[in-house]
C-alpha cells in the first residue's frame, strides 16, 4: 500500500462529511416546502486493496469511504395509504359539504322557513273564516299565500343553483385531473431517463408525488410503480398515465337539474365508456346531482327538488280543491286559488285570487237546495281550509319530511366525514413520520458530520507532518 494512501483515506472522509452537511442543509431549506420528503446520503466503506504474493502477512486498512447514493425516505405503502384515505375523506367532505348547504336552503326551525309561512297561511284563512267578505283579513292571507308561493320558488332556485355550482366543479376538476396527468407522463420521461443514468431525480419524484396524491383526492385513482421508475396513474382500473402517454377523462351528460342522461366521467377518446367512481372529490359531487328517482334514493338535490315541486302540487291541488266546494259571498262558487305547470309546479306556483270576492268562505248549498244570500256570511269552508294544514299526507307533512330526510343525511355525512378525516389525517401523519424533515434531527447530523470532517481534516494533517518527517527529515539525525 502507497505511504500516500493516508492522505487519499483522510481525503474521503471529507468528501462524505461535505456531501452529508449539504444532503441535511438541502433538508433544513425545505423544511417548509410542501410535498419534499426527506433525503440521507448513503455511503459504503471502501474495501482494502487486495494483499498478493508471497510474502504478505496481513488484511489491509480499508481506504475510506463512499458515496452509494442520496436516498429518498419514503415508503410506498405509507404513500399508498395516504392516498387511498385521502380520496375517501374528500369524497365525504363534499357530501357533508353539500348536503349542509341543503340544509340551508330549508331555514328551519326559524320564522322564515316554509313550516312557520303555512302555519301563518292556514292561520289566515281562519281569519277570514271569522270575517268573510272584509278586505283585511283577506288582503293578509293573500299576503301570505304569496309569502309562500315565494319560499317555495326561492327554494327550488336555490338548490338549482347549487346543482349547477357542483357541474361546473365536475368540469373545473376532470381539467385539472387532465393537467396533472400531463405533467406526471412528463415526469416520467424526465425520471426514465435520470434512472437510466444513474441518476437520483428526488426533486422530480416529489413533484410527482404531489400530483398523484391531487388526482387521488379527486379520483380515487391508485398508483403502479414500474421497474424503470415511472408509474402508472389509475382510475377505475384503467390507465390515466402509463409512462408518457395521457388518455384524458371529461364529464359528459346532466347538464341541468332536469335533464337527462345523468352527468358521469368517461373516457376522451372512448366516450361511451364511463368510469366507475368510488371515491374522492368528483365521486361525491357525481351522488350529489344524480337524477331523481322513483323510489327516492337519487341524488339529494335533484330529490329536493322533486319535493318541492310536490309539495306545490299538494298545496295547490287541496287549495283549489276545497274552493271548489264553496262559495263566495256573493253565492258564486269559489275558482282556483293557485296556479301551476305540472311540469315544473315549484317555480310555476302563482296565486290567482286578487281580493276577499275571490275567496271561497262559504259551503255551498247542497242541491237541489239554492244559495240564500243570507248566508253570505257563512265562513264554514274558509274554516274547513285553515285545518288543511294538520292533513296527514298534505303539504305540510310532506314538508316536515323533506326536512327530516335532509336533517339525517346531513347529520349522517357529517359524521362521515369527520371519520374519514380522521382515517386521511392518521395516514399523513404515518406518512410525515417516515418522510418529513425533523429540525432536531438534521441539527444533530449536522454537527455529527461536522466533528465527521474536522476529525478528516485532523487525519490528513497527522498524514501531512508524518510524510513531511519522511521526505524532509529523514537521514538529517547526527548532522
Amino acid at each position: 500500500m502507497s505511504t500516500f494512501s493516508g492522505l487519499n483515506t483522510a481525503m474521503t472522509g471529507l468528501n462524505a462529511a461535505r456531501l452529508a452537511m449539504e444532503t441535511a442543509g438541502n433538508n433544513l431549506a425545505n423544511v417548509g416546502t410542501k410535498g419534499y420528503t426527506r433525503q440521507r446520503a448513503d455511503f459504503v466503506s471502501v474495501g482494502s486493496v487486495a494483499q498478493t504474493g508471497l510474502l504478505t502477512s496481513r488484511n489491509g486498512v480499508g481506504q475510506g469511504v463512499a458515496l452509494t447514493g442520496i436516498a429518498r425516505l419514503s415508503d410506498a405503502h405509507l404513500e399508498a395509504r395516504v392516498r387511498g384515505t385521502l380520496a375517501f375523506a374528500s369524497q365525504a367532505d363534499v357530501r357533508a359539504e353539500g348536503l349542509s348547504n341543503l340544509e340551508g336552503v330549508l331555514r328551519e326551525p326559524g320564522e322564515n322557513g316554509l313550516s312557520a309561512l303555512l302555519n301563518e297561511f292556514w292561520a289566515g284563512w281562519e281569519d277570514v273564516a271569522t270575517q268573510p267578505g272584509a278586505t283585511s283579513p283577506a288582503a293578509v292571507l293573500l299576503e301570505r299565500a304569496k309569502a309562500v308561493v315565494d319560499r317555495i320558488s326561492l327554494s327550488h332556485t336555490e338548490i338549482s343553483t347549487q346543482w349547477n355550482a357542483q357541474r361546473q366543479g365536475l368540469d373545473t376538476m376532470a381539467n385539472e385531473i387532465n393537467t396533472a396527468a400531463t405533467a406526471i407522463a412528463e415526469l416520467n420521461g424526465q425520471i426514465r431517463s435520470s434512472v437510466a443514468a444513474g441518476g437520483a431525480p428526488n426533486a422530480l419524484l416529489d413533484q410527482r408525488a404531489l400530483l398523484s396524491d391531487r388526482i387521488a383526492e379527486l379520483s380515487g385513482a391508485t398508483v403502479r410503480e414500474s421497474p424503470d421508475g415511472t408509474i402508472d396513474v389509475l382510475i377505475g382500473g384503467n390507465a390515466l398515465v402509463s409512462g408518457t402517454t395521457v388518455r384524458p377523462v371529461e364529464v359528459a351528460g346532466g347538464q341541468s337539474m332536469d335533464t337527462d342522461p345523468a352527468a358521469t366521467l368517461r373516457w376522451a377518446h372512448r366516450p361511451g365508456d364511463s368510469i366507475g367512481l368510488e371515491s374522492g372529490r368528483i365521486a361525491g359531487a357525481l351522488s350529489l346531482i344524480a337524477p331523481s328517482n322513483t323510489t327516492g334514493t337519487g341524488g339529494a338535490l335533484a330529490e329536493s327538488a322533486k319535493s318541492l315541486n310536490s309539495i306545490a302540487v299538494e298545496l295547490a291541488t287541496r287549495v283549489n280543491d276545497a274552493q271548489a266546494k264553496g262559495v263566495t259571498v256573493d253565492g258564486v262558487q269559489g275558482k282556483d286559488f293557485f296556479s301551476f305547470d305540472p311540469a315544473n309546479a315549484a317555480l310555476s306556483l302563482k296565486v290567482l285570487a286578487s281580493g276577499a270576492k275571490d275567496l271561497a268562505t262559504g259551503k255551498a248549498p247542497t242541491p237541489p237546495a239554492v244559495w240564500d244570500p243570507a248566508n253570505a256570511l257563512d265562513g264554514s269552508n274558509a274554516s274547513a281550509m285553515s285545518q288543511l294544514g294538520k292533513v296527514k299526507d298534505g303539504p305540510d307533512a310532506l314538508w316536515a319530511n323533506m326536512v327530516i330526510k335532509i336533517g339525517v343525511a346531513t347529520k349522517s355525512e357529517a359524521q362521515q366525514a369527520v371519520s374519514t378525516a380522521v382515517a386521511a389525517s392518521s395516514a399523513q401523519a404515518a406518512q410525515l413520520s417516515v418522510s418529513a424533515v425533523s429540525l432536531d434531527e438534521e441539527n444533530v447530523a449536522l454537527l455529527a458530520h461536522q466533528h465527521a470532517f474536522q476529525g478528516a481534516a485532523r487525519v490528513m494533517t497527522a498524514v501531512d507532518e508524518m510524510l513531511d518527517t519522511l521526505i524532509n527529515r529523514t537521514g538529517l539525525v547526527g548532522r
